[in-house]
């Protein structure tokens, strides 16, 4: 048993530092744990919802399907504003994880999946952050590719869909091309599930 198993937190405040399209609070509580004194802490929170993604793994070819797209917070930390990612999004009220993963995949990529394989739930920065990432790996082939893809107008998603060979993938991980954290995990989870 862990000395963390009998911690407790009291929350004495959560206000709402700001709220848009996501929800930053501010979050005061004690924090209780046997043999040292409570420590009181205020901590801000970002709200966001819970999301999946998906890896498209091209068995007839051994290739990936991703997505290159706009990320404001990679290029305000200095980093090429076009990232390339596993197709993912938020889960929609009413909606499982599988569900939003397989839509995700239709909308991004043109994809039909039948089928996925769940390869992990994680929370991406949990200091700070609630948004828990599921992540879904499938196989497919050219006859699944059904759409052109490239994201919803509505969304005013600027995709570009891109396939590149699994171990160029790897690859590109290693080199630091590929620097979303959600599609290094399930390129790592499909090389060590030998997918």
């Amino acid at each position: 048993m862990s000395i963390f198993d009998k911690a407790r937190i009291s929350i004495l405040e959560d206000k709402t530092l700001w709220k848009g399209w996501s929800h930053l609070r501010g979050i005061t509580f004690d924090f209780f744990r046997e043999g040292r004194a409570p420590h009181r802490l205020t901590w801000e929170v970002f709200d966001r919802w819970n999301a999946s993604a998906i890896l498209l793994h091209n068995v007839e070819r051994d290739t990936v399907t991703l997505v290159r797209q706009l990320r404001i917070a990679a290029h305000l930390c200095g980093e090429h504003p076009y990232l390339l990612e596993a197709p993912a999004g938020f889960i929609d009220d009413g909606e499982t994880a599988l569900q939003a993963a397989l839509r995700e995949a239709r909308e991004e990529t043109g994809y039909q999946v039948a089928k996925a394989t769940p390869a992990f739930a994680a929370f991406m920065s949990p200091g700070s952050v609630t948004e828990k990432l599921h992540g879904f790996y499938a196989a497919v082939t050219d006859a699944d590719h059904v759409a052109e893809g490239g994201g919803l107008e509505d969304e005013h998603e600027d995709l570009e869909v891109v396939e590149i060979g699994f171990s160029e993938a790897m690859e590109m991980v290693d080199a630091g091309e590929i620097i979303d954290a959600k599609t290094i995990m399930l390129l790592q989870w499909a090389a060590l599930n030998k997918r």
